[in-house]
Protein backbone atom coordinates (compact mmCIF):
# COMPACT_ATOMS: atom_id res chain seq x y z
CA UNK A 1 0.00 0.00 0.00
CA UNK A 2 1.31 3.41 -0.99
CA UNK A 3 0.21 6.58 0.85
CA UNK A 4 0.54 9.97 -0.76
CA UNK A 5 -0.90 13.47 -0.64
CA UNK A 6 -4.28 13.75 -2.34
CA UNK A 7 -4.61 15.77 -5.53
CA UNK A 8 -7.72 17.15 -7.19
CA UNK A 9 -7.79 14.24 -9.64
CA UNK A 10 -8.50 11.93 -6.65
CA UNK A 11 -11.86 13.58 -5.90
CA UNK A 12 -13.92 11.16 -8.03
CA UNK A 13 -12.43 8.07 -6.39
CA UNK A 14 -12.74 9.60 -2.92
CA UNK A 15 -16.40 10.41 -3.58
CA UNK A 16 -17.00 6.80 -4.62
CA UNK A 17 -15.35 5.51 -1.42
CA UNK A 18 -17.28 7.88 0.83
CA UNK A 19 -20.50 7.71 -1.18
CA UNK A 20 -20.52 11.50 -1.33
CA UNK A 21 -20.48 14.35 -3.83
CA UNK A 22 -17.36 14.93 -5.91
CA UNK A 23 -17.42 18.70 -5.32
CA UNK A 24 -17.33 18.11 -1.54
CA UNK A 25 -14.27 15.89 -1.94
CA UNK A 26 -12.62 18.47 -4.17
CA UNK A 27 -13.19 21.13 -1.49
CA UNK A 28 -11.86 18.76 1.17
CA UNK A 29 -8.62 18.35 -0.80
CA UNK A 30 -8.22 22.13 -0.97
CA UNK A 31 -9.21 22.90 2.63
CA UNK A 32 -7.61 20.11 4.70
CA UNK A 33 -4.58 17.90 4.82
CA UNK A 34 -5.64 14.82 2.86
CA UNK A 35 -3.76 11.58 2.24
CA UNK A 36 -4.87 8.69 0.03
CA UNK A 37 -3.87 5.03 0.05
CA UNK A 38 -3.29 3.36 -3.30
CA UNK A 39 -3.18 -0.35 -3.97
CA UNK A 40 0.16 -2.13 -4.39
CA UNK A 41 -0.21 -2.31 -8.15
CA UNK A 42 -0.40 1.48 -8.40
CA UNK A 43 3.38 1.79 -8.15
CA UNK A 44 6.23 -0.31 -9.41
CA UNK A 45 9.59 -0.64 -7.67
CA UNK A 46 11.46 -1.68 -10.80
CA UNK A 47 12.73 1.38 -12.69
CA UNK A 48 13.46 -0.79 -15.75
CA UNK A 49 9.85 -1.74 -16.28
CA UNK A 50 7.97 0.43 -18.75
CA UNK A 51 4.58 0.76 -17.13
CA UNK A 52 2.11 3.42 -18.00
CA UNK A 53 0.71 5.08 -14.88
CA UNK A 54 -2.99 4.36 -14.61
CA UNK A 55 -5.15 7.42 -15.28
CA UNK A 56 -7.03 6.84 -12.06
CA UNK A 57 -5.11 4.70 -9.59
CA UNK A 58 -7.08 2.34 -7.40
CA UNK A 59 -7.66 4.19 -4.14
CA UNK A 60 -8.21 2.02 -1.09
CA UNK A 61 -9.07 4.85 1.27
CA UNK A 62 -8.40 8.39 2.41
CA UNK A 63 -7.99 10.47 5.55
CA UNK A 64 -8.39 14.19 6.07
CA UNK A 65 -7.27 16.04 9.15
CA UNK A 66 -6.90 19.51 10.55
CA UNK A 67 -4.94 20.86 13.52
CA UNK A 68 -6.37 23.13 16.19
CA UNK A 69 -4.58 24.56 19.23
CA UNK A 70 -3.85 21.26 20.99
CA UNK A 71 -5.73 18.59 19.03
CA UNK A 72 -5.48 17.13 15.55
CA UNK A 73 -9.00 16.42 14.32
CA UNK A 74 -9.48 13.60 11.83
CA UNK A 75 -12.31 15.09 9.81
CA UNK A 76 -12.89 12.11 7.52
CA UNK A 77 -11.58 8.55 7.33
CA UNK A 78 -12.94 5.99 4.90
CA UNK A 79 -11.80 2.96 2.94
CA UNK A 80 -10.81 -0.64 3.55
CA UNK A 81 -9.95 -1.65 7.14
CA UNK A 82 -6.24 -1.98 6.32
CA UNK A 83 -6.18 1.33 4.46
CA UNK A 84 -7.91 3.12 7.35
CA UNK A 85 -5.39 1.67 9.78
CA UNK A 86 -2.43 2.69 7.62
CA UNK A 87 -3.89 6.15 6.94
CA UNK A 88 -4.30 6.93 10.66
CA UNK A 89 -0.50 6.90 10.87
CA UNK A 90 -0.49 10.23 9.01
CA UNK A 91 -2.35 12.40 11.57
CA UNK A 92 -0.67 10.47 14.41
CA UNK A 93 2.78 11.26 13.05
CA UNK A 94 1.92 14.96 12.81
CA UNK A 95 0.37 14.97 16.31
CA UNK A 96 3.40 13.31 17.89
CA UNK A 97 5.77 15.81 16.31
CA UNK A 98 3.67 18.70 17.66
CA UNK A 99 2.84 17.08 21.06
CA UNK A 100 -0.87 17.08 20.28
CA UNK A 101 -3.64 14.54 20.82
CA UNK A 102 -5.79 13.17 17.99
CA UNK A 103 -9.56 12.98 17.92
CA UNK A 104 -11.84 11.08 15.58
CA UNK A 105 -15.64 10.77 15.36
CA UNK A 106 -17.26 7.67 13.85
CA UNK A 107 -20.91 6.78 13.37
CA UNK A 108 -20.41 3.02 13.77
CA UNK A 109 -17.48 1.57 15.76
CA UNK A 110 -17.86 -1.68 13.79
CA UNK A 111 -17.11 0.03 10.48
CA UNK A 112 -13.50 0.25 9.13
CA UNK A 113 -12.74 3.67 10.70
CA UNK A 114 -13.73 2.55 14.20
CA UNK A 115 -12.01 -0.82 13.90
CA UNK A 116 -8.81 0.83 12.63
CA UNK A 117 -8.90 3.42 15.41
CA UNK A 118 -9.04 0.72 18.07
CA UNK A 119 -6.30 -1.32 16.37
CA UNK A 120 -3.85 1.60 16.50
CA UNK A 121 -4.63 2.55 20.09
CA UNK A 122 -7.43 5.11 20.04
CA UNK A 123 -9.80 4.88 23.00
CA UNK A 124 -13.52 5.52 23.00
CA UNK A 125 -14.21 8.56 25.16
CA UNK A 126 -17.98 8.71 24.89
CA UNK A 127 -20.65 10.03 22.60
CA UNK A 128 -19.87 12.71 20.07
CA UNK A 129 -22.26 15.10 18.33
CA UNK A 130 -25.03 13.96 16.01
CA UNK A 131 -24.54 14.30 12.25
CA UNK A 132 -27.57 13.87 10.00
CA UNK A 133 -29.48 12.45 12.98
CA UNK A 134 -26.81 9.81 13.57
CA UNK A 135 -25.08 9.57 16.92
CA UNK A 136 -21.28 9.54 16.71
CA UNK A 137 -18.72 7.93 18.99
CA UNK A 138 -15.69 9.99 20.00
CA UNK A 139 -12.25 8.37 19.87
CA UNK A 140 -9.10 9.97 21.26
CA UNK A 141 -5.41 9.12 21.03
CA UNK A 142 -3.24 10.80 23.64
CA UNK A 143 0.31 11.17 22.33
CA UNK A 144 1.59 12.37 25.72
CA UNK A 145 0.91 9.02 27.46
Amino acid sequence: MYVREAVEADADAMAAIADGPVDVMRNLIHDRTVRVAEGEDARTNDPNVDVEEPETPELLGFVSFDAATDVVYVTQLDGTPDACERLLAEPLRFARSESMDVELLVTDPGEPAGVAAERVGFEQTGAGPRFDRQQTVRYRYATSD
